[in-house]
């Protein structure tokens, strides 16, 4: 079914800078941290439907969802990218600054929590950003949403990926690969306080590897 979908109605709107850094990104060994195209098409909509001008990316690996926002917002929209690794941001580097969007975007080599402190600690940044993409180490999505609550302007969405984690949330714990196991009981903790927060209205969608999606209601 997920194929059928990439193949007749992702794909085929797939911008090519999206595509070339796909492809790319498809021969690393650690590619499945890529964002799912089928994700990041609905991301695009989202955006647009926000009219998201002022975004922040927590987690950028080679930048396939960064480039997705950087092609989506306006001309002078800017996008914080934060993430411990600059070397694989760099290998997306060229097809982004070919495309024409690197100039919307800042990168911050960072653990994300201190940057994200320094934001809210300049009072300008609280309620002022559009919209916020979370793909990143899962022990800490809690932290980050908190903080994003104060960042977020009321009405903004932030997305977080892999909440699904290789669908393990739904096995029983006996069937779950050792591997998967620490992230599993993270994402599970951290959708069962996404639920019961009444600051969000939330979507959790099963796409790509799973995706909740939370509108900031106040």
């Amino acid at each position: 079914m997920s194929q059928y979908i990439l193949e007749t109605s992702v794909y085929p709107r797939e911008p090519e800078p999206l595509k070339e850094l796909r492809h790319i990104t498809a021969g690393l060994p650690r590619a499945g941290m890529a964002t799912a195209p089928d994700a990041a098409q609905l991301i695009a909509m989202l955006l647009e439907l926000v009219n998201a001008k002022k975004t922040i990316e927590v987690g950028v690996f080679t930048g396939y969802s960064l480039l997705l926002t950087a092609l989506t917002i306006p001309e002078d929209g800017e996008i914080t990218a934060i993430d411990i690794n600059r070397e694989t941001f760099e290998i997306g580097l060229p097809i982004i600054k070919k495309a024409g969007v690197a100039d919307k975007i800042n990168f911050i080599e960072s653990e994300a929590s201190p940057v994200l402190d320094q934001l809210i600690q300049n009072h300008e940044n609280e309620g002022s950003f559009d919209f916020a993409f979370v793909d990143a180490d899962k022990v800490n999505y809690w932290s980050y949403h908190e903080r994003l609550m104060k960042l977020l302007k009321v009405g903004g969405i932030v997305v977080y990926d892999n909440t699904l984690w290789a669908g393990t949330v739904a096995m029983a714990d006996e069937l779950v690969p050792e591997f998967w196991k620490p992230g599993r009981q993270f994402t599970i903790e951290f959708n069962k306080l996404l639920t019961a927060d009444p600051r969000v209205q939330i979507s959790h969608a099963s796409i790509g590897d799973g995706i909740t999606i939370c509108k900031r209601l106040y």
